[in-house]
């Protein structure tokens, strides 16, 4: 088998030349004495012609062939005499001379079409088929152009690619661990790393002071579109750097990175956002900044208007905030809007209030109990006009934020108003922590490796809420890419970390002695980031899922249709573990 071209290669400079292809039949069409089969393989289709002028035996030959068959076909190129301009071979065929069938197929359980209507459940069982269609193999062959640009950016800027441990000890990272059982040290366990976040700190202790790797991470957390329970991350460290190197180095990546593998210019510096800002804006920590629609507080102004409601959110610290959407009310009709109020009960709000103006007077679902002439200053406020719908939320701040932010992006959807671009946005100062109410502790939002601002460290033990860190996240279309931080490398501001945190000396020593140890020869100010690979790549090939851009992904409880895991392992496995299965109750 010698085949010498790829089928999307050819064009009108190949006509004349004797050429080999392989491949799978796409589509087979016998016009009698004509045969014409459309040959795929990853580069694309070309077309096959037999006619009076094939061998008999050849011509038999692609007379049987039928869709998946897999062939070896041999032959001049020529010049269509009708050209197909939907594809890029579209000028040129090619005349076969010699026709091998390599492997025949049954029929498939879909066609294996872009575009196709048979459901993801059938499709992921036969992933292997699947990923013969254009639409999903073009994603596997840009993830591979990515990492590509990925790697040549990283190693042409000094990073050495250094691999860390995939069984490694479980530490407290957010998220549950996969945990393996150790058959050598019965009753002991290695989790599956959430990130190589320790190894690359130690990494930077050991003076390789620009590592970078294709990390593959892992999470027992429930799915959804944009999260898988194994991932890749571009996980990278810096020494001797500040925020500011960080953030630079990662733009050049990203505009480099949408350069070569779209041609599509990002402009650098990134904007900029701190947390606070975001949260009072969009309501989000990760916004979509591609459309307006933004978060307006209106507290002051209706401060102690009469209305149980605003006036109950505000005398108990929250607030009361309002997004208008423009020309809305043709679509958020008033059974609509009560759908959005069932919307925003189920993600924690105790109702919506609404203003809905689509006739020559707007209409307000609390009007009444509004003292004279507020609702016009409400209007004026708020800059309604006729033909706007604006929603109000009124509660504990982290309430509103979340409530109206969600509801500002499903608006923004419905009302197809976001455009077709990509926004960048780094938000920067996010609160070292974040306080849990069901422990009534103060947790890390990143993690307890973060270093706080300097102006912060006042407030460790006083007012741990005012605390704000030198953490960053990037953000692409309100989707997070990105989490990192300039990490704390002093020993004793990381033992007053631990403790607000409370984390006893004994646990920290348990948890994390290794690497607090390793700080006291010499570690060098570092920092950097983990850059999601799956989420990056979902959103620059425009797919509505990772799993249009993974070859082999999880569903939604975790399992992979094709191989049927996690399977069960027998008995004598689980005995080699120590391990008996006592409950296997879901």
């Amino acid at each position: 088998m010698k085949r010498t071209h790829y089928c999307g290669e050819f064009r009108q400079e190949h006509a004349g030349q004797r050429v080999t292809v392989c491949g799978w039949v796409q589509k087979q069409r016998d016009k009698g004495s004509l045969i014409f089969i459309d040959l795929r393989d990853r580069s694309g289709i070309m077309q096959l012609v037999f006619d009076e002028t094939t061998d008999r035996a050849v011509f038999e030959t692609a007379s049987s062939c039928r869709s998946e068959f897999v062939l070896e076909a041999t032959g001049i190129v020529r010049e269509r005499s009708s050209k197909n301009p939907e594809i890029p071979t579209g000028d040129v065929e090619l005349q076969v001379e010699e026709l091998t069938i390599l492997n025949k197929a049954v029929t498939p359980p879909f066609e294996i079409v872009d575009g196709c209507k048979t459901g993801e459940d059938i499709r992921l069982k036969y992933r292997y088929l699947d990923l013969r269609r254009p639409e999903l193999r073009d994603n596997i062959l840009f993830r591979h152009r990515f990492m590509q640009t990925t790697r040549r950016y990283f190693s042409d800027n000094g990073f050495i690619e250094i691999d860390t441990p995939m069984m490694i000890k479980s530490t407290p990272e957010g998220a549950r661990d996969y945990i393996i059982p150790s058959r050598i040290h019965k009753g002991n366990f290695y989790a599956l790393p959430q990130s190589p976040q320790l190894y690359k700190q130690l990494l930077m202790v050991s003076g390789f002071d620009r590592y970078f790797q294709l990390a593959r991470c892992f999470r027992d957390e429930d799915l959804r579109a944009d999260r898988q329970p194994e991932f890749t991350q571009i996980d990278f460290e810096m020494s001797f750097v500040e925020q500011e190197d960080v953030l630079k180095f990662t733009e050049g990546y990203i505009s480099t990175l949408f350069k070569e593998t779209m041609n599509i210019d990002i402009p650098t510096p990134l904007p900029r956002m701190t947390y606070a800002e975001a949260m009072n804006r969009y309501g989000s920590d990760k916004p979509d900044t591609r459309f307006g629609m933004e978060l307006q507080d209106i507290s002051e102004l209706v401060k102690g208007c009469g209305f149980v409601v605003f006036d109950g959110a505000i005398n108990n610290g929250g607030s009361v905030r309002a997004v208008v959407a423009k020309n809305a009310a043709s679509v958020y009709t008033r059974k609509e809007i009560d759908k959005l109020t069932e919307t925003a009960k189920g993600i924690g709000a105790k109702g919506l209030a609404w203003i809905r103006w689509a006739d020559e007077t707007p209409t307000c679902s609390f009007a009444k109990f509004l003292p004279e002439g507020m609702l016009d200053r409400i209007i004026e406020t708020l800059g309604i006009e006729k033909g706007d719908v604006a929603i109000f939320v009124a509660d504990k701040n982290s309430t509103v934020f979340g409530v109206l932010g969600a509801l500002r992006l499903e608006m923004a959807k419905r009302l197809d108003i976001i455009p077709d671009q990509f926004n960048f946005l780094w938000v920067v100062e996010f609160p070292f922590f974040e306080y849990n109410e069901e422990t009534g502790n103060w947790d890390a939002m990143h993690h307890p490796f973060t270093s706080p601002l300097k102006e912060c460290i006042q407030y460790l033990d006083s007012d741990p809420g005012q605390v704000r860190a030198q953490a960053y996240d990037l953000v692409l279309n309100g989707t997070e890419l990105s989490s990192g931080s300039i990490r704390i490398t002093d020993p004793e501001l990381q033992s007053r970390m631990f403790s607000a945190l409370g984390i006893s000396d004994e646990d920290a020593e348990i948890k994390f002695g290794f690497l607090t140890n390793a700080f006291k020869y010499g570690a060098p100010p570092h920092g950097g980031m983990g850059i999601g690979v799956d989420r990056l790549v979902m959103l620059m090939c425009k797919a509505e899922s990772l799993r249009d851009v993974l070859a082999f992904p999880k569903v939604k409880d975790a399992s992979e249709p094709m191989t049927n895991a996690p399977g069960e392992v027998d008995a004598a496995q689980l005995a080699d573990l120590g391990i008996a299965i006592v409950n296997q109750e879901q």
